[in-house]
């Protein structure tokens, strides 16, 4: 028994933000029903993460249950709200005109259980100017200024290697979820849960948005050293490249100390944090002078020796690969039907009650796999279900 165990969801989530929010309680226990249109109906999640078999899809949907409803289909709506009656949650990320027309809105999910958790994710928020808009991440990761702080000065704007208004907002709304359910076991109330991809990255910007939202100080690109602290970013090594982070007097004394750099640390221009920050490219050239002179390995073992952070920079095999990395066991298999045992990425909580197994319980369900031990578990007999299959509703 998860922490999650005795909650039932109801997945009409596609992509990337909507899944990555349910995969947080997939992971903990939920009873995750994933519920998609039949094929050729409805939008194709494979114009974004892939096919179902392919290593995104599977990722996002391990430990989940699948089942097809057609929405559309009097029978098939009506069976989702017969599902809704027994269900805790409902995640979706639909535009808002498509989940009115379909009549899985807020207000309609409400009248069938007043004590469901409704959860929405969009690009740019369930109201204002913006509300109608496909938000895709590129797009967010525009119109939030993460674009305008990433990359090297003078580059022009650059996007983040990852999905991370995406991931963001899913995460964002998983926690959304968590504290919706702790409310409701307190009030026994029901509520609306949502959160968009801008609104998430807007916090994501954290300290260069409180920059600007107190003191209108608009942040510029810094490429790899730290908009702030000096020395701390990308240095050269000599056979390759490695982060250093001597973001404090004391770091930056150890630094010069452990690598035979003294004659930096009396340097009149870098005696303090401000002098350190005037004087950064020429500060930042005096420490690669002194970094090529060892390995990347050399670097890392000397620098953390004295509690300067430093680090390699590796490409994701060498960081899936990392002795520290395996210690902590971030992969788990999925046993699928066809592809057998499958590698994916375990969720990084941690509960001292709850250790990671080896393996997830479901592989990522294909469309509608699991429609029949689905609708028997919701109290729908064989003779009825067939009749539904008949009808087109699943």
């Amino acid at each position: 028994m998860l922490p999650l165990s005795k909650y039932t969801v109801l997945d009409l989530t596609i992509a990337r933000a909507g899944p990555t929010a349910v995969r947080l309680l997939a992971d903990w226990g939920a009873n995750v029903i994933k519920i998609e249109p039949p094929p050729g109906q409805g939008r194709t999640p494979a114009k974004v993460t892939g096919a179902r078999h392919e290593p995104d899809e599977q990722n996002m949907h391990r430990n989940k249950r699948g089942l097809t409803i057609d929405l559309k289909n009097p029978d098939g709506n009506k069976l989702f709200m017969h599902l809704v009656k027994k269900a805790d949650v409902v995640a979706e990320n639909f535009r808002a005109d498509v989940k009115h027309r379909l009549g899985v809105d807020y207000e309609s999910v409400r009248k069938a259980n007043p004590k469901i958790i409704y959860a929405s994710i969009s690009g740019f928020g369930q109201s204002g100017p913006y509300r109608d808009r496909p938000g895709v991440d590129q797009i967010v990761q525009g119109t939030c200024g993460l674009m305008s702080v990433t990359g090297h000065q003078g580059q022009g704007p650059v996007r983040a290697g990852i999905a991370i208004s995406d991931t963001s907002a899913g995460m964002f709304l998983g926690q959304g979820i968590l504290l919706a359910l702790l409310h409701r076991e307190r009030t026994g109330e029901g509520q609306w849960v949502h959160t968009s991809l801008l609104e998430s990255m807007l916090c994501k910007i954290d300290f260069q948005g409180a920059r600007y939202t107190m003191n209108r100080d608009v942040a510029k690109q810094q490429g790899n050293d730290h908009p702030v602290y000096v020395p701390m970013g990308t240095f050269e090594s000599k056979d390759g490249l490695v982060n250093v982070a001597a973001n404090s007097a004391k770091m930056f004394r150890n630094l010069c100390k452990a690598t035979g750099a003294e004659h930096i640390l009396g340097n009149p221009a870098f005696a303090d944090d401000g002098g350190r920050r005037k004087h950064r490219a020429e500060l930042n050239e005096k420490v690669n002078e002194v970094t090529r002179t060892f390995t990347t390995a050399e670097l890392v073992e000397k620098l953390n020796a004295v509690g300067v952070p430093c680090g390699p920079i590796y490409d994701i095999g060498e960081a899936f690969e990392d002795p520290q990395a395996r210690h902590l066991r971030m992969t788990k298999v999925a046993h699928h039907r066809e592809l057998g045992d499958v590698e994916l990425i375990r969720s990084p909580i941690n509960l001292s009650l709850f250790p990671h197994g080896g393996e997830f319980h479901h592989a990522a369900p294909d469309p509608g796999q699991n429609r029949r031990e689905v609708l028997r578990d919701f109290g729908y007999d064989a003779r009825e279900i067939d009749r539904l299959i008949a009808a087109g509703a699943v």
